[in-house]
C-alpha cells in the first residue's frame, strides 16, 4: 500500500511503526455551528481510510477532537446568551449526529480541550522548561527560530515567511512568526495557570492531546489542506521540541471543497450544512468521488446526478438482495471464487491501496452493479448471485455507504407478495399503495 506524505511531498510505502497497529489522528472541529459539507470531506475520507485499514486486518487506534474553547465559540454564546460549556455540548451532539446520518463510524477517541487542560498546562509548561516557549506577562509564545526544519510541511522557510508577512503589532513577541501557546485573558471561560488565568492557543492543544492518547510517535496525522500552515506545522515544532520526531511518521491532507467554484466558508455565508442535506448517502458518494488530494466542487446540478447515481446503485443492491431472499437462497457465508468477480475486488482494492483513490474504487463499484443487473435480468443462478453480493457490499462497507438491506420478515414476504398480485392483476391504484408500504419499510 502506498500513502502520499505531505511531509516529504510524495508517495511513500506504507509502513507501520508496529506490526498490524496504525495509531491516527485526525484534527476535529471548533464546535460553535453545525458543520457544512466541506468540513464533512476531510471526516468522511479517514473514515474511510479507517475501514480499509480494518478490513486489510490492522487494529486501528483512531482520535479526533473537539475544540471546545474558542474566541468564536465566545462569541456564539454571547450571541445566543448562553454559558460556553451547552453551546459546545449541543453542537458536539449536532456534528456526531451529522456522523452517523453520514454512516461515519463514531466509536473513536474523542478528546475535549477543557478534559485536557491540566496536560496541556504541563505540556507548555515543559516547553518552557527546555527553552523553546517564554512567557510575556501571563501571555506564552513558541520560539520558532530554534526548529531547524520550520516550514518544511508547507514548503516554506522562515526568511520568505518573515519577509511575507505582515508587520507584527505584538510588541511581546520575540518574533513575528513565534505562536500561542497561552492566551491570557479574563473574558469567556478560563483556567489557572502558572503563566496566568487563560486559555490555551490551538496549536497547542492537538498535540498535547497526541502526546497523551499515544505517548509516541503516531502512523498517520491528517485534516484538511487548509490546516497545514500554520495548525500543522506548529504542531511539529512543537513535537520536535519537546520529543525530537514530526508527530506522526505519515501526514495526510485532503483538499479544499468549494461551492460553485467559490471558497465555501461560514464566514462568506456560502455553506451547504450537512444537517441540510436531506440525502446523505449521495452526499457521501459525492464527497469520496474525486482523490482526497484534488479540490471538489460543490454545485445543485452536479449533485443531483450523484443522487441518481446513489439510487441506481442502492435499486441494484436491494433488488439482487431482494431477489435471494425471497428465494430463500441467501448465502452470507459463501467464498468468492469466480474470476471476474475477484478481478473486480482485486482493482477495487488496488485502487484503494494506491494513496486511498476513491475515485477509481468508485469505477470497480459502477462495474460491478453493471454486472448485477445483468445477472438480473439473464435469471443468473444463486451461487453467482451471492457472490456478486458478497462483492459489492465488501466495496460498499469499505466506502460506508450503506443500501440499508433488511432481511424479509413473514409479514414483509406477504406484502411483496400482496403488491406483486395487484401488479398482475392491474390493480394499479392497491400496486401504488402496497408499493409505497414497501419501500416506506425499506424493502424496495
Amino acid at each position: 500500500m502506498r500513502i502520499f506524505n505531505s511531509y516529504t511531498n510524495k508517495i511513500e510505502e506504507f509502513e507501520t511503526i508496529h506490526p498490524n497497529q496504525v495509531n491516527m489522528y485526525v484534527c476535529g472541529p471548533t464546535v460553535y455551528n453545525y458543520i457544512h459539507i466541506g468540513n464533512a470531506r476531510p471526516v468522511v475520507f479517514f473514515d474511510t481510510v479507517k475501514r480499509f485499514l480494518e478490513k486489510k486486518g490492522y487494529e486501528v487506534k483512531f482520535a479526533s477532537n473537539f475544540t471546545d474553547v474558542d474566541d468564536k465559540i465566545i462569541q456564539k454564546a454571547l450571541e445566543e446568551k448562553e454559558d460556553e460549556l451547552k453551546i459546545s455540548k449541543k453542537y458536539i451532539d449536532a456534528f456526531l449526529k451529522d456522523l452517523s446520518d453520514l454512516n461515519c463510524k463514531t466509536d473513536y477517541i474523542q478528546p475535549k480541550v477543557t478534559e485536557y487542560m491540566d496536560f496541556i498546562i504541563k505540556f507548555i509548561q515543559d516547553l518552557i522548561d527546555k527553552g523553546y516557549a517564554y512567557n510575556v506577562d501571563g501571555d506564552v509564545y513558541f520560539r520558532v527560530d530554534k526548529i531547524k526544519d520550520y516550514g518544511k510541511l508547507s514548503n516554506q522557510n522562515i526568511e520568505d515567511l518573515i519577509s511575507g508577512s505582515r508587520i507584527d503589532i505584538n510588541p511581546k513577541k520575540e518574533s513575528p512568526l513565534d505562536f500561542t501557546l497561552w492566551k491570557k485573558t479574563a473574558v469567556g471561560i478560563n483556567f489557572e495557570s502558572p503563566f496566568s488565568l487563560g486559555r490555551p492557543g490551538w496549536h497547542t492543544e492537538c498535540v498535547s492531546m497526541i502526546d497523551d492518547i499515544f505517548n509516541e510517535k503516531i502512523d498517520i496525522h491528517g485534516g484538511g489542506v487548509d490546516l497545514q500552515f500554520p495548525h500543522h506545522e506548529n504542531e511539529i515544532a512543537q513535537s520536535q521540541a519537546l520529543h525530537c520526531h514530526t508527530l506522526a511518521k505519515y501526514w495526510m491532507h485532503n483538499g479544499r471543497l468549494s461551492f460553485k467554484n467559490e471558497k465555501m466558508s461560514k464566514s462568506l455565508g456560502n455553506v451547504v450544512l450537512v444537517k441540510d442535506v436531506p440525502e446523505k448517502m449521495p452526499l457521501r458518494y459525492f464527497l469520496l468521488s474525486t482523490h482526497y488530494r484534488a479540490p471538489l466542487n460543490y454545485d445543485d446540478e452536479s449533485f443531483s446526478m450523484y443522487i441518481k447515481e446513489w439510487q441506481k446503485l442502492q435499486t441494484a443492491v436491494k433488488s439482487l438482495f431482494l431477489k435471494l431472499e425471497l428465494g430463500n437462497e441467501l448465502n452470507e457465508e459463501i467464498a468468492i471464487e469466480s474470476k471476474d468477480i475477484l478481478a473486480e475486488v482485486d482493482n477495487f482494492n488496488t485502487a484503494m491501496e494506491d494513496d486511498f483513490n476513491t475515485a477509481n474504487a468508485i469505477t470497480s463499484v459502477q462495474t460491478m452493479i453493471k454486472s448485477i443487473n445483468q445477472s438480473l435480468r439473464k435469471n443468473t443462478d444463486s451461487n453467482y448471485l451471492n457472490q456478486q453480493l458478497k462483492a459489492i457490499k465488501y466495496m460498499m462497507d469499505v466506502l460506508g455507504l450503506d443500501a440499508k438491506l433488511k432481511r424479509l420478515t413473514d409479514a414483509d414476504r406477504r406484502l411483496y407478495d400482496d403488491w406483486q398480485n395487484a401488479r398482475n392483476g392491474k390493480n394499479f391504484q392497491l400496486a401504488d399503495e402496497l408499493r409505497t408500504k414497501l419501500v416506506e419499510r425499506g424493502i424496495i
